[in-house]
């Protein structure tokens, strides 16, 4: 469905712009469809067929606590049944030809798009992403699923003639195949791009998927499942169980009807629970992608203005809850004040409340628990540093999870607020001597997901790049700092505790984490 017949409006997060009128025209139609949407009971999506729900959990929106839908809490039944239809479906579909699946695919990633407008409301209900970063996290799953199809057909399905040493008689070929059934459990944050784009890679591969939707955004993992029927995927190729992670995550680890598991989440959760557990009986593909405690380095020959507002769009999007958000700031001594000042004084121009509001550029945190992570951080801030602006939960808004973007300074280097991913709206600002004294406190981390710099000096871009330990990176990025990947534009993946495998979503190399190589020899 629809919200409207005109042209449809491309929107990144590079590219969001708060002052086209179609856009919101079209976003309010679509708002108005997706308020109709609340409220139901939805089940789980097994073969090819909705099952209803024997027991539900609600989910509310942190917007006003106005009911979003009761959701299927999945038993581990519902896993083992999820799971045997995917392995029944995944033969048929690893060879279904490459192209046929292509085409299915790209029907998904187009019926996507189509209901941009519809989608991004949804999500803007369900976890409290402003209207222009919802319409990208949209967007940005449709592109995903495009760009894997892309790389699909670039490469010929994966499938490749090799060398003969001279013997005409011999004929090779190197040949990825698909494992047959991945588990794909994704986060709240991204609960379309980070949900679609992953199934999207497995599915395109030639794999069938169980997939497990955040139960902070169910109703956006209906959805995706939903449009996965209408775009004629065969049935058992995808399947979707909601419910907690202690049953519904837990069977989709254990269950030995999985062959590979992407993960997406927290460093704790991801590494300790899922990558060093998964494989039992022999070694099997695990993609953990984890969280980031991201670094802006603010050299003395930086643009101020556009730094100050690439690290606030990036500290304070979204309310910090990215595992891409900018937590650090290191600025060198000659321009530290002149930086904090505009950075507070951008800061305090946020605009915060109901995020389906187009004049609103933040909105709530998504539960009470991102609220009291909020709230231990304010109370050490303030014991063991000095709050420049924030530092207080807000009233007079349609919940208790608005909370005041923060930036803080003066704490000691080894401070609990430098080091932990936090994802709340809390940056910590230093100043330092040099550039490489940025850089050595920069690459301090176990985390090396994505990390930013404003100088106009060659030199010093030139040592960044060569020296900062990072799988994003970002220069001179106004848009955002540290924020902002595109699919088949900057391929998104951490080093470190980042990432378990070192390939990027939406980059080259993504689909083949998917699948397994055979060389295939045959002698005349």
């Amino acid at each position: 469905m629809t919200a409207t017949s005109e042209p449809r409006l491309k929107i990144t997060y590079a590219t969001l712009r708060n002052d086209n009128e179609q856009l919101h025209a079209n976003y309010d139609a679509g708002l108005a469809i997706a308020r109709g949407e609340l409220g139901g009971t939805h089940g789980i999506y097994i073969d090819g067929a909705w099952r209803p729900a024997a027991a539900t959990f609600e989910k509310r929106s942190p917007i006003d606590g106005s009911l979003v839908g009761n959701f299927a809490a999945g038993t581990r039944k519902d896993v083992r049944d999820a799971i045997a239809a995917a392995r029944a479906a995944a033969p048929g579909w690893a060879h279904t030809p490459y192209l046929e699946r292509v085409a299915i695919m790209r029907r998904m990633a187009d019926m996507i798009s189509e209901r941009q407008m519809e989608l991004g409301a949804l999500m803007a209900i369900e976890v409290g992403k402003n209207r222009l970063e919802s319409l990208g996290d949209v967007e940005e799953t449709a592109d995903l699923i495009r760009y894997y199809c892309d790389q699909l057909q670039a490469n010929d399905g994966f499938d490749r003639p090799m060398g003969n040493l001279g013997d005409p008689t011999v004929h090779t070929r190197s040949v990825l195949k698909p494992h047959g059934v991945w588990a794909v459990i994704s986060p709240f944050n991204f609960p379309m791009a980070l949900s679609g784009g992953p199934a999207g890679g497995a599915l395109v591969a030639g794999n069938a998927v169980v997939y497990k939707p955040s139960s902070d955004a169910p109703l956006c993992g209906v959805k995706l499942a939903e449009i996965a029927h209408l775009a004629g995927l065969p049935h058992g190729v995808f399947n979707m169980v909601s419910g907690p992670g202690a049953t519904v995550g837990a069977e989709m680890q254990e269950n030995q009807g999985v062959d590979g598991l992407l993960f997406t989440g927290s460093y704790e959760i991801g590494f300790n629970g899922v990558f060093k557990t998964f494989s039992k009986v022999y070694p099997k593909p695990v993609v953990v992608e984890m969280g980031g405690k991201n670094p802006a380095i603010i050299s003395q020959h930086a643009d101020l203005e556009e730094a100050a507002e690439g690290v606030m769009r990036s500290a304070f999007g979204y309310g910090g809850q990215k595992c891409s958000a900018c937590s650090r700031v290191y600025v060198q001594e000659p321009v530290y004040d002149s930086f904090l000042e505009a950075l507070v004084a951008k800061t305090k121009g946020i605009t915060i409340g109901d995020p389906t509001d187009r004049k609103v550029w933040l909105g709530p945190l998504v539960n009470a628990k991102a609220k009291a992570k909020y709230e231990a951080a304010i109370v050490e801030a303030k014991r063991d540093g000095r709050v420049l602006t924030g530092g207080e939960v807000l009233t007079g808004y349609g919940s208790d999870l608005y909370v005041a973007p923060t930036i803080v300074a003066d704490l000691p280097a080894d401070h609990r607020i430098w080091r932990e991913e936090l994802f709340v709206p809390v940056v910590a600002v230093t100043s330092v001597k040099s550039l490489d004294e940025a850089i050595e406190r920069a690459n301090d981390t176990i985390y090396g997901l994505t990390a930013g710099f404003f100088s106009d000096d060659h030199e010093e871009i030139e040592r960044f790049k060569e020296a900062i330990e990072a799988g994003v990176i970002y220069i001179n990025r106004r848009a955002g700092a540290t924020t902002g990947a595109w699919p088949g534009i900057q391929p998104f993946g951490g080093w470190k505790a980042s990432g378990t495998t070192g390939k990027a979503s939406g980059g080259m190399y993504y689909v083949q984490q998917f699948m397994r190589e055979q060389s295939q020899t045959l002698v005349d």
